[in-house]
């Protein structure tokens, strides 16, 4: 996958619908600042997916999930509480998309129905995971992101630089009734001279602190983030993801301040609040204020905007937990091929494919057979499902593999609908927008550090990770439950406001992440077997066996690998030496732009009190020609770069053939 499509993909799984919407929440209850630290925790949260997505290309070159990472190194017991918390972070994101969706639905649509709305979602969710499966999602949400673009753009122009909109609504829309409004509201505790137009605010530095921990913890667990974040090779990936943190800085920003800051000029002007504050909770500003401002049209740019942010992530969702469910339970516990006798047995033969004492695999991959040759031909020339495979090594496994993927694709079905009563439930429940973002995702926190250890570190075992979450999650549920209980007035019997408290949730994410480190370190201490070096690179010797043999990772990276001696057999070592310029571009690179959003901007944008007339004015038009630039990359770098790799694929294609043709035939009969 290329570089700018690794980064469209990645802003467009990232851009939840939750941020056209919920962001507006915490801008009108902090202010400037609020909006400014929410976005940074979710970009400082891609900044460091690269290096953990080198290491996992260092360690485990042939995985496509951490769950079979944690499966060969530490076998069931830790594994299926993996899976748990897989479809644990499946289930959070499903249900943020959820009652994101229906906020939207509801406000842009007339007597729409629950039941309305939880059939057209679950359309949305499963609407093109059968359109090319993975591969094509690329594309798709290459479309996604550009049309989310554009209509923000729209957006933008139509409010800030034309008179495109209703006549009455002109005189909110301004500069000055904008920065009038919000000179005279004053925000929470904890802001600046009480003012919403500082970035001096401590409720949004809490929440974006907050915010951090769980949207890294929850890259970091869910499927959905993995199957197609790891699928470029790691300079481009990394690379891309860089670009999907300035662009995704300026996304949510850019639909927030204008829509927030027009429905504070018309509360003003109206000397109340527009709407009620179980609404505001619910993310309903945004639509609110499009609607009211560009009329149909404002509501048909929103729609279609987050139309796409649901396509694009809760498809994922739902390809993610149809893979869980068939590749990581069903086929590993209810029908597996082989009863393997350690998780590191070859899939063929049931022997190791790790060297010891015992008899090492010897099977052929599928590239070197020339009967797995001649039954692709075979099955490439028919339609029938039911082809018999004649290659005797790997004719059987092909077969269940093909199984394996009718199943898969009842599996995504059978999800899609039943995401229509699981929505009924959550409508029913009336849990609001805020809550299932900060509460939900932050009781995730615990569990990505023995996730990153199990990945990363030679000595961490499987009672250290099992023993991190579990000990991890209590904690973060306990210390939100005690400060709820003890500093917020109602305490715990107003459940669904205190628990998304500031302080309740920093209080939770600090003790569960704390709790789990702890534990999860000094457990693996206490019962790891690493002694020497040779241990540690049999450790991983472990995690490179993991390998598709019909379609081994080897192929991959043929041209790095050519650059050893033929027969070398590749380790973590050489791994390390052939990703050493991702990891360097993963590690500075990444620092150096951590460095940027962590400290030079905090500390510029802290530099002010409250804003003066003249730098609002400014701000905001920085946060335009922002994402004016990012609208432009999007849509056009994409296919240019995909262009140019048809054209110098058909050449290099083209070279082959000439230079078959000038060898004599003799020679040719001979080779």
């Amino acid at each position: 996958v290329t570089l700018s499509l690794t980064a469209v993909t990645v802003t467009s799984q990232l851009l939840w619908p939750a941020d056209f919407l919920q962001i507006t929440t915490i801008t009108i209850t902090s202010g400037i600042g609020g909006c400014l630290f929410f976005v940074l925790g979710i970009v400082l949260d891609i900044l460091l997916f690269p290096i953990l997505s080198v290491e996992l290309k260092t360690k485990a070159p042939g995985a496509k999930t951490f769950l079979q990472i944690i499966y060969t190194r530490y076998g069931k017991p830790a594994h299926v509480v993996f899976c748990c918390i897989a479809l644990f972070a499946n289930i959070v994101t499903i249900t943020a998309l959820l009652v994101a969706g229906k906020s939207a639905i509801s406000v842009l649509t007339k007597d729409a129905s629950d039941e309305f709305i939880a059939f057209v979602l679950a359309v949305l969710f499963g609407s093109y995971c059968f359109l090319g499966g993975l591969g094509t999602t690329f594309y798709i949400s290459y479309f996604n992101t550009a049309i989310t673009f554009v209509g923000l753009i729209a957006i933008v122009v139509s409010i800030a630089y034309t008179d495109n909109i209703n006549e009455s609504m002109s005189k909110y829309v301004s500069i000055d009734a904008m920065y009038d409004a919000m000179s005279c509201i004053k925000s929470t505790e904890g802001n600046y001279e009480d003012s919403l137009l500082t970035f001096r605010t401590r409720s949004g530095a809490i929440y974006g602190l907050s915010l951090f921990f769980m949207a890294t913890s929850l890259s970091f667990i869910d499927q959905a983030n993995w199957q197609s974040r790891i699928a470029a090779k790691p300079v481009q990936g990394v690379i891309g993801f860089f670009i999907a943190a300035i662009m995704f800085f300026c996304l949510p920003a850019t639909i927030a301040l204008p829509a927030t800051l027009t429905y504070a000029s018309m509360a003003y002007e109206n000397g109340t609040h527009l709407l009620s504050q179980n609404e505001i909770v619910n993310g309903f500003i945004t639509p609110f204020v499009l609607e009211k401002i560009m009329g149909s049209t404002g509501a048909y740019l929103l729609i279609t905007s987050i139309t796409m942010a649901l396509m694009s992530t809760g498809s994922g969702e739902v390809m993610a937990v149809s893979s869980i469910v068939v590749y990581d339970i069903y086929k590993v516990y209810i029908n597996p091929f082989r009863r393997l006798l350690t998780p590191t047995s070859c899939i063929l033969c049931g022997l190791q494919k790790v060297g010891g004492k015992h008899e090492v695999c010897s099977c052929p991959t599928s590239a070197e057979c020339i009967d797995c040759s001649k039954d692709l031909k075979r099955k490439s020339k028919t339609r029938d499902f039911a082809v018999q495979y004649t290659c005797p090594v790997h004719g059987d496994y092909r077969h269940y593999e093909d199984l394996l993927m009718h199943h898969k694709s009842w599996c995504i079905v059978w999800v899609t609908i039943s995401v229509i009563p699981y929505a009924l439930v959550v409508y029913a429940s009336n849990i609001n927008l805020t809550w299932v973002i900060f509460f939900m995702q932050g009781t995730i926190s615990p569990f990505a550090i023995p996730l990153l250890l199990a990945i990363i570190w030679s000595r961490c075992t499987s009672p250290g990770v099992i023993t991190g979450c579990v000990v991890g999650l209590i904690g973060c549920i306990a210390a939100n439950f005690v400060v709820t209980e003890v500093v917020y007035e109602g305490g715990l019997s107003n459940f669904f406001i205190n628990t998304i408290q500031d302080y309740s949730l920093l209080a939770g994410c600090v003790a569960g992440i704390s709790l789990s480190s702890v534990c999860t370190i000094v457990t693996s201490l206490l019962t790891n077997k690493i002694k020497t070096e040779e241990d540690v690179a049999h450790e991983w010797d472990k995690t490179i066996s993991i390998n598709n043999p019909l379609n081994p990772w080897q192929r991959l990276y043929e041209e790095e690998l050519a650059q050893f001696p033929p027969g070398t057999k590749p380790t973590a070592a050489i791994m390390g030496q052939i990703f050493r310029s991702a990891r360097n571009v993963a590690v500075y690179g990444g620092l150096s732009f951590v460095f940027l959003f962590l400290v030079v901007v905090p500390a510029v944008v802290l530099s002010f009190g409250v804003l003066t007339r003249e730098q609002f004015s400014s701000y905001l038009t920085f946060s335009y020609v922002i994402c004016f630039l990012a609208a432009v990359f999007v849509v056009i770098a994409p296919p240019t770069e995909e262009m140019y790799q048809i054209v110098k694929t058909w050449k290099s294609s083209r070279n082959t053939e000439i230079q078959k043709e000038k060898v004599p035939k003799t020679e040719l009969s001979r080779l």
